[in-house]
């Protein structure tokens, strides 16, 4: 398949089950809690199709597939409520009206769905396929590289870093980046027995300019037998775990300038990786949408107004102050939450270009 198609193919499958899971959990709490929903869509614009089911809830698909939404009934509130729309309201079915709790509920549930989507598709994943492991263990060591010159070989296994032991070959990973240029020594275990190995870490640099280490070895990766569905279920939910943890701490790297803020990736990138990962097959496709999945849960769960996270952050000030926040600040609170997202959301996009050399590109032409 021409790689521009597979890659719109991959990315609008892949964004648009995110999308769906996402905004069916904001819609089947809604219905749990007595909310009716008027609009499920998914994109944005002018719709390309709808049609109303026997509930009266109308479905739309748009043709910006960059997210997408549900409006339960009654969603805006005395305050921002124009007559007309509360002379349609219905008594017992207005989201408004709802405690705080119900509320709530139905804000969270469009994260948690996201977080079982993962589950669920890594549950298959291992229960069909088994539970893919990188280990420690050396599997090739490229010549000429860092490991090379320092004896590492193909079978040792990797155990400690200077003074400290790695538990796994993130551990190892992370470790060898934040010292590009650095001589420290690293433990083998090799024929039954521990050697101190003196390495000078290798150093790459990228097309955004970041120096990075780099050692110059290829782990062993193994795949086991497939799990029966309880163990393939509770290695999804570790699975989910590990990689929430991961990311967030990923997140307070670059927040703090350990990671540099340019591999943050937005829309662009996430297509072009969406084509990639999809070439190398169902498997690859799967797990690449779980891990979008999980970092689309913990970014609506931000504390970011506009965002679920936000919203939730409201409704916990409305339970301990016995009264809803008071709509200026909520006003100014949601400008100020959309100007943050629509400058995350330009910077992503620059990042974008400058990976795809767009700029350099443009910079050739002019000079």
């Amino acid at each position: 398949m021409p790689d521009l198609i597979r890659t719109v193919l991959a990315f609008a499958l892949v964004l648009g089950v995110l999308v769906f899971i996402h905004e069916l959990g904001h819609y089947l709490a809604a219905r749990w809690r007595g909310v009716h929903v008027e609009v499920f869509s998914i994109g944005f614009g002018r719709p390309l199709l709808r049609w109303h089911d026997k509930v009266g809830t109308e479905w739309r698909l748009c043709p910006v597939p960059l997210g997408g939404y549900v409006k339960p009934h009654g969603f805006e509130g005395p305050e921002d409520a124009t007559p007309e729309q509360m002379a349609a309201w219905q008594p017992g079915r207005t989201f408004h009206d709802k405690p705080v709790l119900s509320r709530a509920i139905v804000i969270v549930a469009g994260p948690v769905f996201n977080f079982l989507l993962a589950i669920v598709l890594f549950a298959g994943l291992f229960a069909v396929s088994g539970r893919p492991e990188i280990r420690n263990v050396v599997g090739q060591v490229v010549a000429g590289s860092a490991a090379a010159n320092a004896g590492i070989r193909p079978d040792d296994v990797i155990v400690r870093i200077g003074d400290r032991a790695v538990a796994n070959v993130a551990d190892i990973q992370s470790r060898i980046a934040a010292e590009p240029g650095a001589t420290t020594a690293i433990t083998v275990h090799r024929a039954g027995r521990d050697i101190d190995l003196p390495v000078t870490i290798g150093a790459v640099t990228d097309q955004s300019g970041n120096r990075s280490g780099q050692l110059g070895v290829m782990f062993t990766a193994t795949v086991g037998q497939p799990l029966s569905l309880p163990r393939a279920i509770i290695s999804a939910v570790d699975e989910t775990w590990h990689l929430s943890v991961q990311t967030l701490a990923g997140l307070w790297q670059m927040i703090t300038g350990q990671h540099s803020a340019k591999d943050l990736g937005g829309p662009l990138r996430i297509a072009q990786m969406s084509g990639q990962v999809a070439q190398y097959g169902v498997a690859s496709l799967v797990s690449f949408m779980a891990l979008l999945s999980i970092n689309l849960g913990l970014i609506n769960l931000f504390p970011i107004p506009v965002l679920d996270g936000g919203r939730l952050v409201f409704y916990a000030l409305e339970a301990i102050l016995g009264r809803p926040v008071s709509r200026r600040v909520r006003d100014v609170s949601f400008q100020a939450g959309f100007a943050v997202i629509a400058g995350l959301f330009l910077f992503s996009t620059f990042n974008d270009l400058s990976h795809f050399g767009l700029f350099r590109w443009v910079a050739s032409l002019t000079g």
